[in-house]
């Protein structure tokens, strides 16, 4: 004990001040035992500091498994099925992708005087078809479609909805509508099951004079396929890139 008091005396004990008695030594020896002396920066030990740091880490690693969870669904979607190169043709249409939206759009022209516009979803539905056993199969992927049909002279739009199956199209309901004006809520007409019989088939032929046939239906359909992939793997690389900026 009296070589530890001799040390601390020697090392901590200025030369300029008077000589130091036990009693004044003893209360610095008590502080040193409650209090370790320490070398590290206090802040760094402070709660407040190791709260943050555990946070950060946390923080980090919760990122880190997000990216390497999009990753590897990128490359697994990329080795499984890569997509392909959109195609902007299909027989007399002209075909927009629309990259990032949730359309695409088919413009062509008929005879002289009319101008032709499809405007189709990505898929938005889906039913349950039977299968060869007459039970349950597949689920049947469904796209709406938009015909937008008008013609140089006057401004009324032969507008007609329609289900799109892969090897189907079917007529929903059509209308008549000005290009502009509209009013809030324009009478549709009937539903188009409604109609006469003979009637609807008549406006069957008239689309598929104009190119919207069943053999579109299955274009659709691959494209979209194709489109979906596309968009997807596109997501999850806008949102790999925002989670790794920092």
């Amino acid at each position: 004990m009296a070589r530890l008091v001799r040390c601390l005396r020697e090392t901590l004990i200025s030369p300029f001040s008077p000589s130091c008695s036990v009693c004044r030594v003893q209360p610095f020896m008590e502080s040193a035992v409650e209090k370790p002396l320490s070398f590290v920066n206090p802040k760094l030990s402070s709660p407040h500091f190791t709260r943050t740091y555990i946070s950060e880490m946390r923080k980090s690693a919760f990122d880190g498994n997000i990216l390497r969870l999009l990753r590897n669904e990128i490359q697994y979607e990329l080795d499984r099925a890569p997509p392909y190169q959109p195609v902007t043709k299909f027989n007399s249409f002209t075909v927009d992708e629309r990259p990032g939206e949730q359309w695409i759009s088919l413009k062509r022209k008929y005879g002289e005087n009319e101008d032709i516009k499809l405007e189709a979803t990505m898929f938005d539905g889906a039913i349950t078809g039977p299968n060869s056993a007459g039970g349950v199969g597949d689920h049947v992927l469904h796209i709406t479609m938009i015909v937008n049909i008008s013609k140089k002279e006057g401004g009324n739009v032969l507008e007609i909805m329609c289900s799109v199956w892969p090897d189907s199209i079917e007529i929903d309901k059509l209308y008549v509508k000005k290009r502009d004006n509209m009013p809030p809520q324009p009478y549709a007409g009937p539903e188009f099951k409604e109609l006469d019989d003979e009637l609807q088939d008549s406006l069957y032929e008239f689309l598929e004079a104009r190119g919207i046939t069943d053999e579109l239906a299955s274009f659709l359909h691959e494209c979209m396929k194709n489109k979906d992939k596309t968009e997807f793997i596109k997501w999850m690389g806008t949102v790999k890139s925002f989670i790794e900026k920092k």
